[in-house]
């Protein structure tokens, strides 16, 4: 994990029990990183994202929550 100045932005669960938080990094050089850090139980799992890494994941994850606004249920098969 890449270590530097840390500020919490947000910390919410998900609807199965998941605890997620979002954190930004001020690493060396003026790095700025985003951590999403999932607590499952135990186990954690921490990504770090560069910028463009994370507009991209927010750009296909806001697209993908805004077709699913309701819609009916999908169903078994995707379709």
């Amino acid at each position: 994990m890449i270590e530097g100045q840390t500020r919490s932005l947000d910390r919410f669960q998900t609807p199965f029990g998941k605890d997620v938080e979002i954190i930004e990094v001020l690493a060396e050089n003026d790095v700025q990183l985003l951590r999403v850090r999932i607590k499952e139980g135990s186990r954690f799992t921490v990504l770090e994202l560069d910028p463009v890494t994370a507009q991209h994941w927010g750009s296909l994850m806001a697209s993908w929550a805004s077709g699913c606004m309701g819609e009916a249920d999908l169903g078994d098969d995707g379709e």
